[in-house]
């Protein structure tokens, strides 16, 4: 069979949008060859090969590997990472959330709505604890509001409910739309923002334990208020050097944990052996949330924070899911904000059901479904 000739810096361009040569080495045992220029592969081997890397056929036949640059900063808590090159994932997944927002921004704009007043209306010189109080009031919680919810999921649920009542859009996904053969990289990003004056939107890596989820959306929130778009790793829930993302973990502790609060039941607690466990529940976080904010208040040594995220990882990550109840799991993915403003619109006819199943990333078969559940949708 006749071999295509291919640049080899094209096809170790292609290997590393989805992580690596090594990712790759068992499906193309040749593959090292073909980038060594030893051997070329058939045009078979090549769409197999364009496919499994999320690649576009026609980029291998061009004389340098294209740049592909993120739409928005990409801020890394080890900033020797900021030259990595974004992954095929990530690239797509933000295409995705751009191509939602845009349409969500139009569709409200044609409904005669307002600009929402609260973006980017934090500025980087303001006390933390004094904007963690105003999206607070915003989202009309009180002081101890956590309390009141049974456990922290519940507490989360309630939050990404009352975050999109107030108009930010709330995607949760571990994968590549609905390909659970594409799993997000929690090393690369646990989250996402973009800001919009009618649409912003918050993506959370699904794939992430769900331990730390309530810690993301909070570091998002914040980043709202300040009017600030960003991708960020937060690897141990640790920010940036940026001004930005050290004022959203700022904030985003003081929303979850008060400082003064946390202070008195630390005071009651301290030398309980459950004692993370005990705050936790006072909070409704979880104990991610306790660990990381009594290293920040310098209530324990941070060698002490690192060992308890390094021994609980595996336990937090392996309760990350993207599977459960199809529908319930994609009202997560497409947001119910989003979700009924598409249902409406197919339903008064402005929208044709094509486009809506492009917008959710669902087909003829489950649509009809996913719209009859809309009405008891849930998040879990």
């Amino acid at each position: 069979m006749a071999k295509v000739e291919i640049n080899p810096k094209i096809l170790k361009w292609a290997a590393d949008r989805v992580g690596g040569i090594q990712v790759l080495e068992s499906r193309f045992p040749r593959l090292n060859d073909w980038i060594n220029n030893k051997s070329q592969p058939t045009f078979k081997q090549l769409e197999t090969f364009a496919k499994a890397t999320a690649t576009p056929i026609g980029y291998f036949f061009l004389s340098e590997p294209p740049q592909e640059k993120l739409t928005i900063p990409h801020y890394r808590t080890i900033s020797t990472r900021s030259t990595d090159q974004p992954s095929a994932d990530l690239l797509e997944t933000i295409r995705t959330m751009e191509r939602r927002q845009e349409w969500m921004r139009d569709y409200l704009i044609d409904l005669g709505s307002e600009p929402l007043s609260f973006i980017g209306t934090a500025k980087l010189s303001d006390d933390p604890k004094q904007v963690a109080a105003n999206i607070k009031e915003k989202l009309g919680l009180k002081d101890g509001w956590a309390a009141e919810r049974g456990t922290w999921e519940d507490a989360l649920r309630n939050l990404i409910a009352r975050i999109e009542d107030i108009g930010i859009l709330i995607m949760v996904s571990g994968i590549v739309g609905n390909n659970t053969h594409r799993k997000l990289n929690v090393n690369e990003f646990r989250g996402f923002v973009l800001i919009d004056e009618y649409a912003p939107l918050i993506f959370i890596n699904g794939a992430d334990g769900k331990a730390a989820q309530m810690f993301t959306l909070a570091h998002e929130l914040a980043h709202i208020w300040y009017g600030v778009s960003a991708i960020f790793d937060l690897e141990q829930l640790q920010p940036s050097v940026d001004k930005i993302e050290q004022a959203c973990n700022q904030t985003a502790a003081e929303f979850l944990v008060p400082e003064q609060e946390f202070l008195n039941h630390w005071k009651l607690h301290h030398k309980d052996t459950n004692r993370y466990q005990t705050i936790a529940r006072k909070f409704k976080v979880s104990e991610l949330v306790v660990v990381r904010r009594a290293a920040d208040l310098r209530l324990i040594p941070q060698q002490e924070y690192f060992e308890y995220y390094r021994n609980k990882k595996d336990e937090w990550n392996n309760k990350s899911s993207d599977g459960g109840n199809f529908y319930a799991t994609q009202t997560l993915r497409v947001g119910r904000r989003f979700s009924q403003a598409v249902i409406s619109n197919v339903k008064s006819g402005k929208l044709l059901y094509r486009d809506a199943y492009r917008l959710t990333g669902l087909t003829n078969s489950t649509f009809e479904e996913f719209v009859n559940r809309q009405e008891g949708a849930f998040y879990e």
